[in-house]
């Protein structure tokens, strides 16, 4: 698991700096840079509920959308092995390359 927090369907990551003794992060999946910190786990979670309630405000406010939009494209950078192996499964499966990657995905991100 990553280091991260989420709130209201929204994704913040989060670092720590050794230097300065404290928790900083961002909102992840929206087009703009919102950042957020803390010197506890309580205030950087309490830091990330705000940057995200004061960043929804915002958006309301200015009619932006909340999300980053996604094409539904991207490349992969995979080993020639494992590409090699994903062609052949596909092809013994019957499907296309991208619906193999597809389903694959798709077994990831479900919730099971």
């Amino acid at each position: 698991m990553k280091n991260v927090l989420q709130y209201k369907n929204f994704i913040g990551s989060v670092h720590f700096s050794a230097d300065d003794d404290a928790f900083f992060g961002k909102i992840e999946g929206i087009n703009d840079l919102i950042t957020f910190e803390g010197k506890t786990v309580n205030e950087i979670k309490q830091s990330f509920e705000e940057a995200v309630n004061d960043y929804i405000e915002i958006c309301r406010t200015t009619g932006k959308k909340l999300y980053k939009s996604y094409k539904g494209s991207f490349n992969v950078r995979i080993s020639p092995e494992l590409h090699k192996k994903a062609v052949e499964k596909s092809q013994v499966l019957g499907v296309s390359l991208n619906q193999l990657i597809q389903k694959a995905i798709e077994h990831e991100v479900t919730d099971n």
